[in-house]
């Protein structure tokens, strides 16, 4: 799955500005860079269960930078209490089954979006722990993420809340080494879309060729592309927090004494 990731905003912004020629359409891009400024904050390390705000570009503003709330809330969500437990189970969602899940299939359907994000974290567990794996490509340049979004309208303020989930897919063969999850079925990873790609998530639906196109971009991404290398502890007493640090290779000699012949491509 896809809970952790480091999100430096900025360099995802100026990413997503290059995706235009168009002068005009940059230097109103830069002016938003610069208006976002205030509500910026860079996450070295972030997890979705404090559901942070992170840039998101939908279909309908696919050149509007947006900060959205990760945990999607559908629209038929009833009231807060729901709002907030159902955040908690939306983190994620399998890129296999969101064109029939209830609280994905509008969004599949309608409301897709791009996240950029600088790295994304899994666990390996070995003998009753976890170690935090950091995975990025390896050019360094922020991954596109394949997301969904949808606004949802507490009933009780009026407010409009723009939430997103990440969609996932099965694990490459670096993935397969790595997230080893005794609770899962199988490993996952979230939807790396190319550069290339990226523009096509966002185009609509109205046929089921057009469908099927989507469906088509829900794969595993060339692991030849990333690196991975284990860091310190996100969670628990011995977690480091959200610094710059915790991007630094942290070696466990238990871990590479017992992890196979798994040696990370760095």
């Amino acid at each position: 799955m896809c809970y952790d990731v480091e999100s430096l905003e900025f360099n995802s912004l100026r990413l997503a500005i290059r995706r235009t020629n168009d002068p005009d359409e940059k230097e109103r891009l830069q002016h938003k860079l610069q208006k976002l400024y205030p509500s910026y904050k860079p996450y070295y390390h972030i997890s979705g269960f404090a559901h942070p705000q992170l840039l998101v570009f939908t279909n309908t503003q696919p050149f509007e930078p947006q900060l959205f709330q990760w945990g999607l809330i559908p629209a038929w969500v009833k009231d807060e209490k729901t709002a907030k437990s159902m955040m908690n189970q939306t983190l994620n969602a399998r890129g296999e089954s969101i064109f029939e899940k209830p609280s994905f299939r509008n969004a599949a359907k309608q409301k897709r979006c791009l996240i950029y994000v600088n790295a994304f974290y899994e666990h390996h567990h070995f003998k009753g722990k976890t170690y935090p794996f950091r995975i990025c490509l390896k050019d360094g340049s922020p991954m596109i993420l394949a997301g969904l979004w949808e606004e949802w309208v507490n009933k009780e303020t009026g407010e409009i809340i723009p939430t997103f989930t990440i969609v996932t897919t099965k694990g490459n063969t670096l993935l397969a080494k790595i997230h080893n999850n005794p609770k899962l079925d199988g490993p996952r990873m979230p939807v790396i879309l190319s550069p290339e790609k990226q523009d096509d998530w966002l185009k609509p639906i109205t046929n089921d060729s057009e469908k099927k196109s989507i469906e088509d971009l829900i794969v595993p991404f060339d692991e030849s592309l990333l690196k991975a290398y284990t860091v310190a502890k996100l969670k628990g007493k011995e977690a480091i927090g959200n610094i710059p640090k915790i991007k630094e290779e942290l070696i466990y000699p238990e871990l590479q004494n017992n992890f196979g012949k798994f040696e990370p491509d760095l």
